[in-house]
């Protein structure tokens, strides 16, 4: 095998050019074999094979630095950087992260997870490279659908100003995780379907060069080179009119065509745009055909692509799928809003029964936030659906244009708590921290999925911002016995007795059950309260619980700085009372990637390191 030749960082550069497509080949099916028995991001890896290759043939690693936006596209740079043998444990817990990570290579320039961030990072390179006087090259790498992150703009903004070389690669596919939407999209359709400036000008020059005063005649054209380049590529040249050169489009799995435009790219003094077109899922036709499926794949069947898990229970999106499309059915003013993530939020099947009150505002959770807020203050009840660790990127929005006017914004928090394989930039640890912080905002969890409904249900009788976090994966459908009827503020206590007291919140009340079953076995005498809300505070139901407990548990899969167990904590302690508080939360600390069960019990959330700590402290009392 040709891929077995790279053991290292520029080993590409050795393979011979007419086995460059064999190479890519090879590459595909280890990637389809890899990820088909780990799960792992297949579609955006697939289309970018032959891109990888051509960047790595055209620059020198480590010393001139790559920045993968989002950076799950960034498999076959693994690859080609040397870590093949990697792949065995890929996103599993002390294994090699599915995320460039800059302590796993000195070819992984910087750590990426959250879109539309590559340009910003390169352009701090280039100024870096330009003070320290060294001259490597710099190459940002960012998909179409990160360019509806406003990030990207500000970024593009300030690097059209520079007077020195910065190469930004568009990998355009015409996909984020879902197909892309807007006005970016559509202008990039029209010149996907334009003549190849770039293949015309690379061939132009080609043959002119060969002919006697023919290097004159590409003077001359390179002075009317904006010109020549508004006849072939339509739309007034967005990039060009910003300040920046613009190449393209460029074929995305030709490598030789590739490798020239990018080496003319390192030649420019200034920010050049090289726009590359792929096809997401290139090479393997399941992919192909269903790229928004297998974005983020789980273990799969390579003859047919279907999961190899088959999931006969519903997880806790097809709850707040099922409940949407009701909500939407019972009231004309319910609409929802997405950031590009229609599928894994839940919300297909309101996008197609609703399409009028059905909004995807492409990767731009700002954006959604403050449209979210204009929707609430002209009379709809907007509810935000987004991922805990991508809602951390409009905390601004939330304060200034949502809760500040105490409009009725409902945010759908999924994938909070421990997602796992995905790693730092995804676990969603912070949300009961962050959103609690905020006046005027309602803080909710549910116990189970019965009680994901009754909160959205009751979220929308409420004029203020509700914020309802739940977890990724099966729905709990145990205690559905217990469904007390949701009040502003009010626990649940599920089961009453005295001496030591849980209190857990959302996904750790099913943690706390098997907790309590524990002690209860090894003759401890336990209540279990369904803590509900962060915010407002139970006052009422501590002020009872203390009475005839003396020491009180709070369970939360959050991290412990400003989350539940802190908001109890200080309240006892302000009220004085004579009882142990034990906070049971998540370390002050980034978790890396791993299966859930693995990290709960590392960070010591897990039922029996749960059990042991109680033991523990109920012994000194």
């Amino acid at each position: 095998m040709i891929l077995d030749q790279i053991k290292k960082p520029n080993d590409i550069k050795a393979v011979d050019k007419e086995l460059y497509d064999d190479l890519a080949g090879e590459i595909r099916d280890f990637l389809v074999e890899k990820i088909s028995k780990n799960g792992g991001h297949l579609g955006s890896n697939l289309g970018a094979v032959e891109l990888t290759m051509a960047l790595h043939l055209a620059l020198t690693l480590p010393k001139d630095k790559i920045i993968w936006d989002v950076g799950h596209q960034s498999y076959t740079h693994k690859l080609l950087t040397g870590r093949r043998e990697g792949f065995e444990n890929l996103r599993k817990f002390g294994g090699m992260a599915g995320f460039p990570k800059t302590d796993e290579s000195d070819c992984d320039t910087f750590n990426t997870g959250h879109s539309s961030t590559s340009i910003s990072a390169g352009l701090g390179l280039v100024k870096a490279r330009d003070l320290g006087g060294m001259d490597n090259t710099i190459v940002s790498v960012i998909g179409d659908g990160s360019l509806t992150g406003g990030m990207a703009y500000e970024a593009m903004n300030n690097a059209a100003t520079l007077k020195t070389n910065f190469v930004i690669v568009l990998n355009d596919n015409n996909q984020s995780i879902s197909k892309n939407v807007g006005g970016l999209s559509n202008y990039l359709n029209s010149i996907r379907t334009a003549d190849s400036y770039v293949g015309f000008k690379i061939g132009l020059e080609n043959a002119l060069n060969k002919v006697p005063g023919g290097d004159g005649v590409v003077d001359t054209l390179k002075k009317y080179k904006s010109s020549v380049k508004h006849i072939f590529v339509p739309n007034g040249m967005f990039f060009e009119d910003m300040g920046i050169t613009y190449l393209g489009p460029v074929d995305g799995h030709n490598i030789s065509e590739m490798v020239k435009v990018f080496n003319e790219a390192k030649k420019i003094k200034k920010c050049v745009l090289v726009h590359v077109v792929t096809k997401k899922g290139k090479g393997y036709e399941i992919a192909e055909r269903h790229p928004a499926r297998f974005h983020g794949a789980e273990p799969f069947d390579i003859e047919t692509g279907l999961p190899l898990n088959n999931r006969t229970v519903a997880n806790y999106q097809d709850v707040f799928s099922t409940v949407m499309f009701k909500l939407g059915e019972r009231n004309e003013k319910v609409c929802a809003i997405t950031a590009a993530m229609a599928d894994g939020t839940g919300l297909k099947r309101f996008s197609i029964k609703y399409p009028d009150r059905f909004f995807d505002v492409g990767i731009a959770e700002q954006h959604a936030v403050t449209f979210a807020a204009g929707l609430a203050m002209g009379g709809l009840r907007p509810i935000v659906a987004v991922y805990s660790s991508f809602l951390q990127r409009a905390y601004d929005q939330i304060i200034h244009d949502v809760s500040i006017q105490n409009l009725p914004v409902i945010f759908a928090i999924d994938r909070a708590g421990l997602v796992g394989a995905d790693g730092e930039t995804h676990q969603g640890i912070f949300d009961l921290s962050y959103m609690s912080s905020i006046p005027n905002m309602t803080v909710m969890a549910p116990k189970n999925k019965w009680e994901l409904s009754d909160m959205l249900k009751f979220a929308l009788t409420m004029d203020s911002p509700v914020s309802i976090r739940y977890p990724r994966g099966v729905a709990y459908a145990g205690l559905k016995e217990y469904r007390k009827p949701i009040e502003l503020g009010k626990s649940e206590i599920i089961y009453e007795e005295e001496d030591i007291a849980l209190f857990a919140i959302g996904s750790m009340v099913k943690t706390s059950e098997e907790v309590r079953d524990i002690l209860k076995e090894m003759g401890y005498s336990c209540s279990l309260i369904n803590a509900r809300f962060v915010k407002p505070l139970d006052e009422e139901t501590i002020d009872l619980i203390v009475k005839d407990h003396k020491l009180i548990v709070t369970l939360e899969e959050n991290v412990l700085a400003g989350g539940y167990g802190e908001k109890v904590n200080n309240y006892i302690t302000k009220r004085r009372y004579n009882v142990k508080v034990t906070n049971i939360g998540l370390p002050d600390e980034y978790i890396e990637h791993g299966n859930v069960d693995i990290l709960k019990k590392e960070t010591g959330i897990d039922t029996d390191t749960i059990v042991k700590r109680i033991i523990a402290d109920r012994a000194v009392l």
